[in-house]
């Protein structure tokens, strides 16, 4: 139920009122709206040069990961659904926003298995549209219930800062030669688990959670979200396109710094790097380094990082106090999809 609540992103074409404004009130002016009964979004018809890529963006599917975290966190520390739903689709509005900017800075131009927001419609306009989403999501966030507003206000604003930083990070990156592991965890620190940490957080802080449980579910965010990189960099290079949603190979043709990047330069005595100073087609590119990297075992070393990432996922929830055991497992069976690369 929950699940069919946050995947169903409701986007009619009309105009409604009242996404900035306070919670009830008639702001008179055109913008999106948070319907509390039917967890969705109206958004305005015009202009739609704005609008219509930020209804690409949502309707592109995706995990939903993050707002299903800060729902199942508010309930497992006992709140409700309802009083979680405004920030859980922050989350997901300001997840999205990340991704139509991280495609543009990326030149990327597939996501989710279709074009994506910049190629469909232009660089300038996925900005623009982008920028809005952020809009959106910060307004969704003031909709939380009064007494959790400031907290989760504040630890949103510090969230976005962080991603921001791990992006900036990212970007430096492909500049230099020399970025090492603990680099690499710093950054995916900040870009992934930071906002995955952040679900997890607010939605403990609208359940009402004890200090320690907070802390102990936005842990386990974190290390859910450095081992969701290090598997979504493993899936880049050894994953299967149809149920991937990229072309596979991706980072190697654009010299990412990976873990398995990072490893394999660290580990073949300048080989890694003879493979990349060649001009190489990509699909030959691909096939040399994948070979390098399986040669070196760097694949079944990074899913072996990943596992030691669940592994310590799960035992941050031993330091949580769920108003229900039984709510526990849901947040067990994430880490077991994910490590069984079903989700």
């Amino acid at each position: 139920m929950i699940e069919r609540r946050i995947a169903s992103i409701d986007l009619p074409s009309r105009p409604t009122h009242t996404c900035c404004a306070a919670p009830g009130a008639d702001s008179g002016g055109s913008g999106a709206h948070w319907h509390e009964t039917s967890s969705g979004y109206d958004l305005p018809s015009r202009p739609a040069g704005l609008y219509e890529p930020v209804r690409y963006a949502l309707e592109g599917g995706g995990k939903r990961l993050r707002p299903l975290l800060a729902v199942q966190a508010c309930l497992a520390c006992g709140g409700t659904a309802d009083e979680a739903m405004p920030a859980a689709l922050a989350l997901e509005m300001f997840h999205n926003f990340t991704l139509v900017h991280d495609d543009i800075m990326d030149r990327s131009d597939v996501r989710r298995g279709r074009p994506s927001a910049a190629a469909r419609f232009g660089s300038n306009q996925a900005i623009l549209s982008g920028d809005a989403m952020l809009t959106f999501a910060s307004c969704l966030v003031s909709q939380v219930p009064a007494r959790a507003v400031a907290e989760v206000t504040a630890v949103f604003n510090d969230m976005a800062l962080r991603v921001y930083e791990g992006q900036q990070l990212d970007t430096e990156f492909e500049t230099r030669k020399n970025v090492t592991i603990d680099e690499y965890f710093e950054m995916i620190g900040l870009k992934t688990g930071a906002l995955l940490s952040a679900a997890c957080r607010i939605g403990a802080i609208i359940g009402d959670a004890d200090p320690a449980t907070a802390d102990a579910l936005a842990e386990y965010g974190m290390e859910l979200g450095l081992a969701f990189q290090l598997r979504d960099d493993w899936l880049d290079t050894f994953g299967d396109h149809a149920t991937f949603g990229k072309p596979i190979g991706g980072d190697i043709v654009n010299e990412k710094e990976t873990w398995m990047l990072i490893t394999a330069r660290r580990e073949s005595h300048g080989e890694l790097d003879s493979i990349l100073a060649e001009d190489l087609e990509p699909q030959e590119k691909i096939r040399q380094v994948t070979r390098l990297y399986e040669r070196l075992r760097v694949g079944e070393r990074c899913d072996a990082a990943a596992a030691e990432h669940h592994a310590l996922a799960i035992a941050a929830l031993d330091h949580a106090k769920f108003s229900d055991e039984s709510l526990k497992q849901f947040f067990v069976d994430v880490v077991d999809r994910m490590a069984s690369r079903n989700i």
